[in-house]
């Protein structure tokens, strides 16, 4: 049996005033996820989610709004044989607006009571709607 790979990213926990949290569809992928991408060679997990954050969703945000909320692993949702290693980390305020740019395809405001009627990654299925259940 062959061991699977390790895919290490950052990602977002953005959530609204009704408890929505925010996912991104990549393109030609069919799994709804946190926003957030692999760190570039010497970045910082906080570095790589501004940067991607930026990139993929046209949003600026400072380091001072990355609340760290742990490491999370899960099957990967795209990659076969591979696993997420998630640094996550909550924003609470969003400076600007949220425009799907780059690899995105599409967004989501999810509500964790709508989370069996999309197609969701294992990380997010699994480990973010139940966080933000315990967090409520």
């Amino acid at each position: 049996m062959s061991e699977n790979k390790q895919i290490h990213v950052s990602a977002a926990v953005i959530t609204d005033s009704d408890g929505r949290i925010l996912l991104v569809r990549k393109r030609n992928t069919h799994f709804f996820m946190q926003p957030g991408g692999k760190p570039d060679a010497g970045e910082t997990p906080e570095q790589a989610l501004i940067r991607e954050l930026n990139e993929e969703l046209q949003l600026d945000i400072t380091l001072e709004q990355l609340h760290p909320l742990g490491q999370f692993t899960d099957i990967a949702a795209n990659e076969p044989d591979h696993t997420v290693i998630a640094d996550m980390f909550r924003i609470e305020t969003i400076n600007g607006d949220i425009v799907p740019a780059a690899e995105i395809e599409e967004i989501l405001w999810l509500s964790p009571a709508d989370s069996a009627i999309h197609e969701l990654a294992p990380l997010t299925l699994n480990k973010v709607i139940p966080l933000l259940g315990s967090m409520g």
